[in-house]
């Protein structure tokens, strides 16, 4: 009987044995924590720290809120299994537990955490966004950037030139993500990002840079990000703008100055210098479309 009673008490101690074996195994796999893209260092973000001049607070941040969450997570459970098996209702025990009305230390535990907790996550939180906002800094170059249904514009206005995208058509095939139109930035240059909707609202998003701004009709919003990795990144429309929303997206590639220059001459060669042309957008009685240019519209 009593060695009945012992094997019923080491039980859920070997379950949970075996259970924290298998997570620790699983966090120890091929896909170790200094995996760009994949790993703990970034929390499992699309992203490396030296993405752009301001990932690296952002994960710390992302990073920072789940530790956060999991200590205070860990700290409910072990309370309230502690008070399932301390306070348990024993066998022929039919007293009540005693019944206190208040507890003072407790309860004000119970506030200052919390207060605490939400205050330094907001302090933190803030100080992110202010400085993804800031835009107070000496820009190297400033591009504009037009969400339209269902392509982007971009206009380089400090070079004097621009790129107008058409809607691709995504078919399945390899090859397509490559035509997509692609925002050309240079390495290690500050740029301000200007964005404007021709049409309805939409969010332009930009995965590996982790930022999202929204594009209202009507109204502008800048950041400035200055990308310190090279490569192309995966951009895409944010926001549910209609019918062809799943096929608005773009490229960000982020090249050498050299490579950044000689693009910019071909786009001079082939013409498309200066500004769009008003006609491109669809409300024109925005302070940007004049309306006499409404019967020119699409």
């Amino acid at each position: 009987m009593r060695s009945t009673q012992s094997h019923k008490r080491r039980t859920p101690l070997l379950a949970a044995a075996v259970l924290v074996s298998v997570l620790l195994a699983g966090c120890a796999g091929d896909r170790g924590p200094s995996e760009e893209g994949m790993g703990l260092d970034v929390g499992f973000l699309p992203s490396t720290r030296d993405m752009t001049d301001k990932t690296d607070q952002l994960i710390s941040l992302w990073n920072g809120t789940w530790l956060a969450a999991l200590a205070v997570g860990a700290a409910v459970w072990i309370m309230t299994l502690v008070c399932i098996v301390v306070y348990r209702k024993r066998k022929n025990d039919d007293r009540l537990p005693v019944q206190t009305r208040y507890h003072v230390p407790l309860e004000m535990m119970f506030t200052v955490i919390p207060v605490f907790l939400v205050g330094t996550l907001f302090y933190f939180s803030q100080a992110s966004t202010a400085t993804m906002q800031d835009t107070d800094g000496e820009e190297d170059l400033v591009v504009n950037i037009y969400g339209k249904q269902w392509s982007w514009d971009f206009v380089y206005t400090t070079d004097g030139v621009y790129f107008s995208g058409d809607r691709m058509s995504l078919t399945g095939e390899e090859g397509v993500e490559e035509t997509l139109p692609t925002l050309y930035l240079p390495e290690g240059q500050t740029a301000e990002i200007v964005v404007h909707s021709r049409d309805v609202a939409h969010s332009i998003w930009i995965p590996a840079f982790l930022y999202k701004v929204d594009m209202i009709p009507g109204r502008t919003a800048s950041f400035e990000v200055t990308p310190t990795r090279e490569g192309v990144y995966s951009g895409k429309c944010a926001e549910l703008c209609g019918e062809f929303h799943s096929e608005m997206l773009f490229n960000v590639a982020v090249v050498p100055q050299e490579e950044y220059d000689a693009m910019m001459q071909e786009y001079r060669d082939n013409g498309w210098e200066g500004d769009l042309p008003p006609e491109l957008g669809r409300n024109y009685d925005l302070p940007r479309y004049p309306v006499e240019s409404a019967s020119e519209g699409n």
